[in-house]
């Protein structure tokens, strides 16, 4: 099942509802034991992870590699704590893959540092820095691809972009939006009086 999948979104919606079921219970009592069997189940899926990573790892590490690498698997192990790459590692291959896009329309994206509470500091760069659609440039390339691989950051604050505090997407967006280059010389005038 992949994680963009109906089914997997129906799957996530449908936990959500029963965890909100479970806090709106009228007896505290058993709603407290559930979440007690919730986590319990968890902390022994987890030991259970990493247990089994460990015999992959001893034997092939490659495909450790490769359970990292699937966004299935990969959030499974951001969730336990398992996961190979740290936050910033798997921030910076993120927009490795975005890059590109980026590239083909003058802008790069660089990462200026991640806080210890998992916020990641970015900057938009070239002609994507500072125009009116680098907003949108950021929410549908940068945000996405980064969120898709860390799950786990707590937020983005970005240099050279129209909004500088973005949250976590509220959906997905187009995959890109072209910078306007024609006014480029008019802007460049703007920014530098």
């Amino acid at each position: 099942m992949e994680p963009r999948s109906p089914q997997f979104q129906k799957e996530l919606g449908r936990i959500e509802e029963l965890i909100n079921a479970l806090n709106g219970a009228a007896d505290s009592a058993v709603a407290a034991q559930a979440r007690e069997l919730v986590q319990a189940l968890l902390e022994l899926h987890g030991a259970t992870l990493e247990r089994a990573l460990e015999i992959v790892h001893e034997n092939d590490l490659t495909l450790v590699d490769k359970l990292a690498d699937d966004p299935l698997v990969s959030n499974l192990l951001i969730l336990h704590g398992l996961h190979p790459l740290d936050l910033e590692a798997r921030v910076r291959g993120a927009l490795e893959k975005v890059k590109p896009r980026l590239g083909l329309h003058g802008g790069s994206v660089e990462v200026i540092g991640v806080t210890p509470e998992g916020g990641i500091k970015l900057r938009l760069e070239g002609n994507c820095h500072g125009c009116p659609s680098s907003r949108i440039t950021l929410k549908s390339s940068i945000e996405e691809a980064i969120y898709a691989a860390a799950p786990d950051v707590t937020g983005l604050e970005v240099e050279g972009a129209v909004d500088n505090f973005v949250n976590a997407p509220d959906g997905l967006q187009p995959k890109f939006i072209v910078c306007p280059t024609d006014n480029e010389q008019e802007t460049t005038t703007k920014r530098n009086p």
